[in-house]
C-alpha cells in the first residue's frame, strides 16, 4: 500500500487499506520507522474489532480499511508504508483493562464445591451483564464499569478458591481468538459481540 502524494503532510485525499503490511515491533519495521513520518490513526477497542471502517488520522488522513471477514486490528499495525517518501500510517489501539478470574485455586477443592462455586460465579458475572471468555482455569471479563464498581462487586461475593486481577487489555490479546477478542472488547463498547456492516462508518 503506496501513500499517495500530499496525504502524509496532512493533504486530501483516501488511503484504502485492504490487508495489514505487517508490525511495528516486527522484525525489519523498527528500522524502516525510525526517522520516518509516521501517522497515527487512533482507535478505540470496538472500532478495532471491525474489519471494515472509514476514519481519519491524526494528522488529517483518511482511511478506509477493508479487511477480510473476520480479522481484526492491533496496536502497531502498519497500514501503509511508502518507501521513496519514508511515510507510514500506523494504528494505535486503546484498549481497556480486563478482569482476570483464576479459578485454578478450586482444583484442590471437592468437585462439588468446585461446581457449585463456578455456578454462582457464573451467575454473578451473569447478573452483572459482564461478557467474558473462558480459558483454561481463567476466566476474562472487559472493564464494563468503572474498575473499582467491578472490585466491590468481586469482594462483595468474595468466591473462596477464586483470585482476580486486572490486566491492560493489550496483555490479553495474543491469547485471545479474533473471535473471543470481538466479545470481550466490542461487548465491552454497549454489549456489541460483532460490528454490524452497516453500522455508523462502515464501508458499503
Amino acid at each position: 500500500m503506496m501513500i499517495r502524494d500530499g496525504i502524509a503532510d496532512g493533504g486530501e485525499g483516501l488511503v484504502r487499506v485492504d490487508a495489514i503490511m505487517g508490525r511495528a515491533a516486527d522484525e525489519g519495521w523498527p528500522g524502516r520507522l525510525k526517522g520516518a513520518r509516521v501517522d497515527v490513526l487512533r482507535l478505540d477497542q470496538a472500532e478495532a474489532q471491525k474489519s471494515r471502517l472509514r476514519k481519519v488520522t491524526e494528522g488529517g488522513v483518511e482511511v478506509a480499511i477493508s479487511l477480510d471477514r473476520g480479522a481484526q486490528l492491533a496496536d502497531g499495525d502498519v497500514l501503509a508504508w511508502d518507501e521513496a517518501r519514508a511515510a507510514a500510517i500506523v494504528a494505535r489501539v486503546d484498549l481497556n483493562e480486563v478482569l482476570v478470574l483464576d479459578l485454578s485455586g478450586l482444583l484442590s477443592r471437592p468437585p462439588e464445591v468446585s461446581i457449585a462455586t463456578c455456578v454462582k460465579l457464573g451467575h454473578a458475572l451473569g447478573n452483572q451483564h459482564w461478557p467474558a471468555v473462558v480459558k483454561g482455569t481463567r476466566v476474562y471479563a472487559p472493564l464494563a464499569v468503572a474498575r473499582a464498581v467491578m472490585a466491590s462487586v468481586m469482594k462483595t461475593h468474595a468466591f473462596e478458591g477464586v483470585t482476580y486481577e486486572f490486566v491492560p487489555g493489550a496483555c490479553v490479546v495474543p491469547y485471545l481468538t479474533p473471535h473471543e477478542a470481538r466479545r470481550l472488547f466490542g461487548a465491552a463498547e454497549g454489549h456489541r459481540h460483532l460490528a454490524e456492516p452497516q453500522s455508523p462508518g462502515a464501508l458499503p
